[in-house]
């Protein structure tokens, strides 16, 4: 919801296998991709988006509990990290950062 009200438009997937078949189908800019997916994991999502554009861009956000996540293996998968509980001003800073400009209404 919040980012919704921050003017984003927000898509959202239970398990993994469909959330990375939608990001494929949608091709957002970003996609924020929990780590802890039932079914194909986070980093199993992310890999599968990166195969599926060959080279064209999106920014994925690794969101995780697993506060050690940053000294395990694997990692190469994502743009960012970030560690719950979420920050959401780091949040937004992150998304405006890799738009680049404000956030267009949805």
């Amino acid at each position: 919801m919040l980012l919704e009200l921050r003017g984003y438009a927000v898509a959202e997937a239970a398990e993994g296998a469909g959330a990375a078949a939608h990001a494929l189908a949608q091709r957002p800019a970003v996609a924020l991709i929990d780590i802890g997916l039932p079914g194909l994991d986070g980093h199993g999502v992310a890999r599968r988006i990166r195969e599926g554009l060959a080279g064209s861009p999106m920014f994925l956000i690794a969101l995780t509990g697993y506060h050690d996540l940053e000294e395990r293996p694997g990692n190469s998968d994502f743009d960012a990290l970030m560690v719950k509980p979420l920050k959401v001003d780091h949040l937004f800073e992150l998304l405006e950062r890799v738009a680049g400009e404000a956030p267009r209404p949805a």
